[in-house]
């Protein structure tokens, strides 16, 4: 087994519960850690045997491009859609982080994280 990880992946987008929030959007990070079966990249040296982190972000932006009130609606999508397309991922830890949140305190980012684990 192996870990793959991309950190810090940058959007704007536009979730949140308030009015204002799908107006004017807001600054979100989100890290995401998978793991997964790497026995085979490891001797052939061919992308078609691993888990592309270039698909992976394309999830994540992809998914952050979608309004949900909820942080755990947006990360619940972007797990079940890693696990459908990716059946080499067999756990995926995932942090989805809103920047500046709104919430009347000098507060640098709200995370909400999930961990699942294939079925």
């Amino acid at each position: 087994m192996g870990i793959i990880k991309l950190q810090n992946i940058r959007t704007f987008s536009y979730h949140g519960c308030l009015e204002e929030e799908a107006k004017i959007g807001s600054d979100y990070r989100v890290d995401l850690e998978i793991k997964a079966d790497m026995r085979k990249p490891k001797e052939t040296d061919e992308l078609a045997d691993t888990v592309d982190y270039v698909h992976l972000n394309r999830i994540v932006v992809e998914e952050m491009a979608i309004r949900s009130k909820l942080l755990e609606h947006v990360a619940h999508r972007i797990v079940k859609r890693i696990f459908a397309e990716l059946p080499e991922v067999s756990r995926i830890l995932l942090g989805v982080s809103k920047l500046n949140p709104p919430i009347g305190g000098d507060v640098e980012m709200v995370i909400v994280q999930l961990e699942e684990y294939r079925s």
